[in-house]
This record gives structure tokens, C-alpha cells and sequence, in this order.
């Protein structure tokens, strides 16, 4: 441990007074994106005390330690309440690594390129979409790198989830009940395409001709049998104010079906906690939530670097905790400097079994790194919170084709009242030759078309 040079009151007094202030940017210091542009780190916005978990619990806990239900208690103001839960009555353990600094280690290196050079030229047009100073879609990277405002936080979150532009995903999902039994065993693909703000692929930064749209998202499964060939498509338009278009295949039937795109508060499959709505904590247009504001601030325990598991050939995670030892991902968490917690209420959906969100975003990149959502009588009903990791570990590595490639690792989501978990990891490739990868242009044909859909249900 150094001297301590900032007492722990001293930031909560900063973050305490930006908070009534409303629109104070970043960092505590100095801004956190001064900090940026001239070191490419962030220590110099924090005090070591936020950069530290040893001199932030004074030694009660170090890194390379695990949080558990002996010591939750020495960070319970670091976690959100569902995880404190989880740690404190379900076995539940954290492994804590070092704070990473580096900003070039916490997101695709293009997408942060992009947030550099790109800084300063966003704005809301009359519509409240976000476009450039010459009114036109967004040209890459966050558009509020020093968001001041909870709008401006969703805003680039909803304009990019994976922060690639074209992403595929092979997943594995476990759905457990109450008592840790394993109830539904799902394998999945999950694409996702950007026609606007593209950093990577040509052209960009729009792909003409689908410049109206904002993305491109699909979901198939090819595991267990039952399911295998259901697939459903999204497609987004550029305006937040309009519904995606949702459709499915459904092998049964062997055809195309609309869906109503407002059902997105229902599991996607039999045994499932992930929603349409859950994806990345912003899987809904930034209009169909509305009342968005901050509602605190301060450090956090968060799951954003060290979570890829290379030394397994499939990238498979061990799991502890629970009635079985099978319902939480194994997860190592750093102490990030500064979170702002936003809540929003959903207004365009009357019938939504919640009544807001909360969602904790990492200042230094806009990223998501905890949500909670409440039910119609405020009390906590489900959790989000994924892992992730820049895909490099020593000697092994895996490229997004220029770059070691950045992304989410796992995710739980888990229902807090009825206790079912839906545990997600991102694998190397599922049987059937359908293996994750990045800014891949053929990503559209293979899985976003209506075409697609139809040849992955007859596969």
C-alpha cells in the first residue's frame, strides 16, 4: 500500500458534487480525456486510492485476491445490489486483477481510434439522432467520449454494441433453475452488421445504400434438435424514434414470420432470461426509453479486461458457485476509477414487466458493465452483467485480422426473483463449422438476409 495522499472521502465529495451538478465530465484530478490526449492512460485524472483495490479497502483486499461472502461486505458500495446478492447468499466468487489504464486495451482498437479522431463532431439532430456537425449519420468511434449527460451515454451505446463493424458470435447458453439443475442447453449464432459509422471495413463510413439503417442483428440456433434452424432477424432503421423490424424462421413451418417488435421482454427460447431488450443493456431503439437521467457515480468493481479463456481450445469458462457449482461463470473484475449509473423508464411499451433500468457505464470507454431492472413495484427483478476481455494471454492470441480482437467473453442473466440463471459464453466454434469472427463483410450474406435465415432453417 503507498500513503494515502486522497482519503476515500475526498473522491466520494467529487463525485457527490458532479452528481448535483449534473453535466460534470470525467475524472477527478484533472478531465479524464485532457488525461487521455496527452498520456494515452488515465492515471493522471484519478487518485491511486481509484486505481488501487488494495489502498481503496486499505489491504482488506489485494489484487489477486477473491471477493467472496466473507469480504463482500468490504465493497458492497463497488457492486451493483444483484451481484452483492449473489456473492453474499449464493456462492458467488469475483477474482480481482489490476486495473487496466491503458485505453487502447478496453475496446477494438479501430472503434477507439475512430473515438480520438471523430471527438467533438457529434450532436442530436431535431429528431434526437445522433449525426455529424454537417447533420449526417455518425462517421465511427463513441460520438460522446466525455458524455456529460445520460442521453449522451445511451446514445453511443445504442449506436454501436459490439463496437466492430460486422461481429459474429458462436455462443453456448445454459439455462439453469432454482436449485442449479441445468434445464435447457442452447448453441447459437449471434451476428451483428453496422451499414453507418463504419471504422473497419469498405466502404466507410457508410455501406451505400444502407445508410437508412443503423444495424443488422441475427440470432440462430443449431442446438438441441427441437431447436435447431430457429433464427430471428432484426433490422434496425437509423431513426430512434422507429421499431425494428423483427422476423423469425421457424423450421416447423419452414417460413418467414413477422413478429410484433414490441415483444421484446419475453426469452428468446424455452428456459431463457436474455430478452431482445437485454442486448448490450440498450437492445431497444434509445426512444422507446425515455426519463433518462443520472442517478450516481462513483468507483466499481467491473468484469472489463482478463476473461478470455485461450488455455481452453474452445475458449470454454469453469463455473462455481450456486445449489451445484454450476450457475456463475468463473470472473476476474478490476476496480474502475469512475461509473455513472443511469436509470430509464420504458414509454413505448405498456405492457413491459418493468417499470425502469439501471445500467452502470465505465466513463472511460461508454461501456456497460452492469445493469439491474426493477419490476413494476420498483423492487430489483433481473440482472445483465457481462465479462470481457481483449483476446490476448501471453503467447496466445486471437485477431480481429489487424488487431488482437476485443469483446465480450460471458454473460449472466439471471432472474432474481425465481432464482433461474441463463449463463452465455462466446466460444471459439460450434459444431457445423460456424466460428466467431470480426469485420468480416460476408457476416451479411451468411446470416442477415432473409435468404440467410431460410438456408441456416434447412441446414
Amino acid at each position: 500500500m503507498r500513503p494515502i495522499r486522497y482519503p476515500r472521502s475526498y473522491s466520494r465529495r467529487t463525485f457527490l458534487e458532479k452528481l448535483a451538478r449534473g453535466g460534470a465530465g470525467a475524472g477527478v484530478l484533472m478531465p479524464l480525456w485532457q488525461a487521455i490526449d496527452a498520456h494515452g492512460e488515465i492515471e493522471k485524472a484519478y487518485p491511486h486510492e481509484l486505481l488501487s483495490i488494495e489502498d481503496y479497502t486499505h489491504g482488506a483486499i489485494g489484487t489477486g485476491d477473491e471477493i467472496t461472502a466473507a469480504n463482500v461486505d468490504k465493497v458492497k458500495d463497488l457492486l451493483e445490489p444483484v451481484r452483492y446478492e449473489q456473492i453474499a447468499k449464493l456462492g458467488r466468487r469475483l477474482r480481482v486483477v489490476k486495473t487496466t489504464t491503458e485505453l487502447m486495451q478496453l475496446g477494438p482498437w479501430e472503434y477507439l481510434e475512430a473515438t480520438v479522431r471523430n471527438r467533438g463532431q457529434a450532436q442530436f439532430d431535431k429528431d434526437g439522432n445522433v449525426v455529424t456537425r454537417d447533420g449526417k449519420p455518425w462517421i465511427g468511434g463513441n460520438p460522446f467520449p466525455d458524455a456529460t449527460s445520460a442521453i449522451e451515454l445511451f446514445a453511443g451505446l445504442t449506436l454501436s454494441w459490439g463496437r466492430h463493424d460486422a461481429s459474429f458470435y458462436a455462443v453456448k447458453e445454459t439455462d439453469l433453475i432454482e436449485d442449479g439443475t441445468p434445464a435447457y442447453e442452447y448453441q447459437s449464432g449471434w451476428a451483428e452488421m453496422q451499414p453507418v459509422a463504419r471504422v473497419s471495413l469498405d466502404p466507410k463510413p457508410y455501406w451505400p445504400g444502407h445508410d437508412d439503417k443503423l444495424r443488422y442483428q441475427s440470432v440462430f440456433f443449431t442446438s438441441p434438435q427441437n431447436a435447431r434452424g430457429t433464427s430471428f432477424l432484426n433490422i434496425w432503421p437509423y431513426d430512434q424514434r422507429e421499431m425494428p423490424y423483427l422476423c423469425g424462421y421457424l423450421p416447423e413451418f419452414k417460413r418467414i414470420r413477422t413478429y410484433p417488435t414490441n415483444q421484446r421482454f419475453e426469452g428468446l427460447m424455452p428456459g431463457s432470461n436474455l430478452y431482445l431488450s437485454d442486448a448490450w443493456a440498450a437492445g431497444d431503439p434509445l426512444y422507446t426509453w425515455g426519463n433518462y437521467r443520472v442517478v450516481g457515480r462513483g468507483p466499481f468493481l467491473a468484469a472489463v479486461s482478463g476473461n478470455w479463456n485461450g488455455a481452453h481450445p474452445n475458449w470454454e469458462h469453469a463455473t462455481h458457485g450456486g445449489p451445484k457449482g454450476k450457475t456463475f461463470w468463473d470472473t476476474k473484475v478490476e476496480l474502475v476509477p469512475e461509473a455513472i449509473v443511469v436509470e430509464a423508464e420504458p414509454v413505448r411499451f405498456p405492457r413491459a414487466p418493468v417499470s425502469k433500468k439501471r445500467v452502470w457505464f465505465d466513463v472511460r470507454t461508454g461501456l456497460p458493465i452492469g445493469m439491474v431492472s426493477y419490476d413494476r413495484r420498483g423492487t430489483p427483478y433481473r440482472s445483465f452483467d457481462g465479462a470481457y476481455a481483449l483476446y490476448q494471454d501471453g503467447d496466445k492470441q486471437f485477431n480481429d485480422h489487424k488487431h488482437a480482437y476485443w469483446s465480450w467473453a460471458h454473460v449472466h442473466a439471471f432472474d432474481m426473483q425465481t432464482g433461474r440463471m441463463t449463463r452465455l459464453e462466446q466460444v471459439r466454434e460450434l459444431p457445423g463449422g460456424y466460428r466467431t469472427s470480426a469485420n468480416d463483410a460476408a457476416i451479411y450474406e451468411k446470416y442477415l438476409t432473409n435468404a440467410a435465415l431460410m438456408r441456416l432453417g434447412a441446414a
